[in-house]
């Protein structure tokens, strides 16, 4: 398998594993594949779904990128169309006693990272990735954020980037910097910035 520069793109429902244990099984269990899907029919700019992981959709895009403003625009657009999901749910089943705890609890974050390290390969009717860099962007969803709903840009995604002046990318927020360090991966460094303002304005 040969490696090919890759834009990894991971949406991941916060608050899910709270929102799983508290919330009754019969409403869980419709909310969360609706937000989902949600997020799959938001991608405007020809992201491959590569999985779907209980919590999360693991998009990816090899040959031309998008520009770095078209990739934030997809961003936003999948953060609004997912908050309008979670109110449309919570009046969906407003009968339900735990219907407030859908917007209450529920949240989406963002990873976007790119690298040169990645192969796939198909496994049934989905291609299947490996490589050090896809194991960086699920490492980058643990991390130092102290927020539950955010965009966070990898080191990498910056630097394929660099020509642009990111602050500038952003009309809604401060963009933040920051770094984990991971065991067999080392010190990743990333940008991040809140995205609940976009729903304050």
């Amino acid at each position: 398998m040969k490696a090919t520069p890759t834009l990894l793109c991971i949406p991941d429902i916060s608050g899910f594993t709270e929102f799983m244990s508290g919330t009754d099984f019969d409403l869980s269990s419709k909310v969360i594949p609706t937000l989902l899907n949600k997020i799959i029919y938001s991608n405007k700019i020809g992201l491959k779904v590569s999985e779907i992981e209980g919590d999360a959709v693991l998009f990816f895009k090899t040959g031309k990128m998008p520009s770095i403003r078209k990739l934030i625009e997809q961003c936003e657009n999948f953060y609004l169309e997912f908050y309008e999901q979670l109110e449309t749910l919570k009046n969906q089943f407003k009968e339900e006693k735990d219907a407030p705890k859908i917007p209450e609890v529920l949240g989406l974050k963002i990873i976007l990272h790119y690298g040169e390290e990645v192969t796939s390969t198909k496994v049934g009717n989905r291609i299947k990735l490996f490589g050090e860099d896809l194991i960086v962007a699920h490492r980058l969803l643990k991390n130092k954020i102290r927020m539950d709903e955010y965009i966070l840009i990898s080191e990498g995604l910056s630097n394929y980037y660099k020509e642009h002046d990111l602050d500038k990318e952003f009309d809604w927020g401060e963009l933040k910097k920051n770094y984990t360090e991971y065991d067999h991966v080392g010190k990743i460094h990333y940008h991040y910035i809140n995205l609940k303002p976009l729903v304050q304005r």
